[in-house]
């Protein structure tokens, strides 16, 4: 979770959040912004996504987004789905697999393409390719919470 709106240099800023209830946060200060991981038990990924943002706000934060970020490169995927870059590279040339491999969603005439993290999810699913019980939920719920805390405006929008 990428958060503004707490002074990381203040010696108690650690604190704060502790207070707050983020006791299960692995906080950081990456590029001078704050993240902080939570692991964090409930009944369901949303649920301890909606309880860790409001530990973040009682403490003063403004949540920014929720990373893993909706959009995935190549590498990216092969990490999420635990498989290699190349097998990714070839789902994406059509040269393994079924074909049908979702295009890019962003930075399409790039050298580093994006791809849409729920959509390539979902192919991989269906393929038989997607480790992971809850990665369609988790997508699914980071995709809406990070398009609810932009406003409802995608990524690059006025």
């Amino acid at each position: 979770m990428v958060v503004e709106g707490i002074d990381h240099p203040a010696s108690d800023f650690e604190d704060r959040l502790y207070k707050a209830g983020c006791s299960d946060a692995l906080i950081g200060v990456v590029k001078g912004v704050v993240v902080l991981d939570f692991s964090r038990a409930a009944n369901s990924f949303k649920a301890a996504l909606g309880i860790a943002m409001r530990d973040v706000r009682k403490a003063g934060g403004r949540i920014v987004r929720i990373e893993p970020d909706s959009y995935a490169s190549l590498s990216d995927i092969a990490e999420r789905a635990g498989l290699t870059r190349q097998a990714v590279s070839l789902f994406v040339q059509g040269k393994r697999g079924p074909g049908d491999f979702p295009p890019p969603a962003m930075r399409v005439t790039t050298e580093s393409p994006l791809w849409d993290w729920l959509a390539v999810a979902q192919w991989l699913e269906r393929h038989g390719k997607l480790n992971g019980n809850n990665t369609i939920a988790q997508a699914a719920t980071t995709r809406a919470t990070n398009f609810a805390l932009q406003g409802g405006r995608q990524r690059g929008a006025a």
